[in-house]
This record gives structure tokens, sequence and C-alpha cells, in this order.
């Protein structure tokens, strides 16, 4: 097993606004809290986490396809994250919901049982996630078929 240390520096920048640094060549990200907190001025930290569980799904899949020598793109991903109040009262996200859209349809695919049933288990982030907040995956074709 691969370990690897990922490294990304936060410096507030003005109230709840901070400029995400990744290191490298990769750009600095401006993350803020909606208003009333923040100025929505980027990203919020839950939309962060959900964009981190749909990247690495939608990856995952690519990976899993294209390890078969397929073609599923574009793939498009939606993230839908419930947030709600725990029983202390405390806000917390409750659910993340993903669904993933292939460019083609399925039964163009070759292996896309097999590329369905295991890509969410190589998924690091999701599977991470998972472990506290319940994560569900759909898949569709491009003709609106459900595969997953």
């Amino acid at each position: 097993m691969s370990e690897e240390l990922v490294r990304v520096e936060l410096s507030q920048q003005q109230d709840y606004r901070f400029g995400v640094r990744f290191g490298g060549s990769v750009p600095e990200l401006v993350a803020d809290e909606p208003a009333p907190l923040g100025s929505g001025a980027g990203p919020s930290p839950v939309q962060l986490l959900a964009a981190s569980v749909g990247n690495c799904l939608a990856d995952s899949l690519l990976f899993a396809l294209r390890k078969y020598k397929q073609k599923p793109e574009p793939i498009s991903c939606t993230v839908e994250a419930n947030v709600g109040r725990n029983d202390q009262g405390r806000l917390r996200v409750q659910s993340i919901k993903a669904v993933i859209t292939l460019g083609v349809e399925g039964p163009t695919l070759e292996h896309l049982d097999r590329a369905l049933g295991q890509f969410e288990s190589f998924c690091t982030v999701t599977q991470s996630v998972g472990q506290g907040i319940v994560v569900t995956v759909e898949v569709w074709d491009a003709a609106g078929l459900r595969l997953k």
C-alpha cells in the first residue's frame, strides 16, 4: 500500500474568506461561507466536500472504464449534500447523493457491469467520507437509462 501526505494551506483573507493553496502549479482557490457569515466569494466547505466526493467518484468510474479500453466521455456528476441539525442542534452534513451521467449509452460500453461493480471501492475520498456520512451513488447513461 502506498502512503502519501497531502498538504493544503489556508490563509484567512477577510472574515470567513480563506485562500486555499494546494502547492505546485495549482492555482489558489478562494473558499468562503455564504451570507450572512461570509460573502460567498468562493465555494463553502460543504460545497468543497461535495465536489471532492463527486470528482473522486467520476474519476474512479472513468479509470475503471478506461481500464477496459472504453470511452464513456464526457462524464458529468451532480452532487447534493443534505445539511441538517444533529441531536445537539449543530449543523452537519447528514447525507450525500452523487449522480453520475455518462456521455454515451451504456450498452455501447464493454465490461460496464464489472466497472460499475468496483469503481466505488477504489474512490479514496468517498470511501473515507462514507465512514461517517451516508453516500449514495447513481449512474445514468446518455439516453437516460439508470445503470446503477
